[in-house]
């Protein structure tokens, strides 16, 4: 394992069992559940939308490592940004599950998840949260 694997994997485990933004808001939100059915990963994904800014957001639910990790990662790089800035970060991660070269400057350790795009069947487990913030927004529309 390369030392840049090896960092990836402590910000992936980092996230997975201190998980930033996990939780429920009180007052009215925008909410979105949604599951992974072949292996049983699941979100409730709730964003505080408010003049074209995704003001805050949260999430609770159940899954593997990686899905857990990515909804905490998702959740601090989107709050506090434009919807279509939230967007672009999403469509960048997708196409980081592709395999692309893909860097966020803005929010680095979304690079940790690159190496899931080599195990096909985890990439739905990364992409799990960051489709409920797609639906989310569209909702919002």
């Amino acid at each position: 394992m390369t030392q840049l694997d090896d960092l990836y994997r402590r910000v992936i485990m980092d996230h997975y069992k201190n998980p930033r933004n996990r939780g429920k808001f009180e007052e009215d939100t925008v909410v979105v559940d949604l599951n992974n059915p072949t292996c049983g990963d699941r979100i409730s994904l709730q964003l505080k939308l408010e003049d074209g800014v995704v003001k805050d957001a949260r999430f609770t639910g159940e899954g593997c490592s990686i899905s857990m990790s990515s909804a905490s990662m998702m959740t601090e790089a989107v709050k506090g940004r434009k919807l279509e800035e939230a967007l672009d970060f999403a469509d960048r991660f997708s196409s980081l599950m592709k395999g692309e070269d893909v860097t966020f400057d803005d929010y680095e350790d979304l690079e940790a998840l690159s190496g899931v795009s080599k195990f096909p069947a985890r990439i739905k487990c990364a992409t799990l949260a960051w489709n409920a913030l797609r639906k989310g927004i569209d909702h919002d529309d």
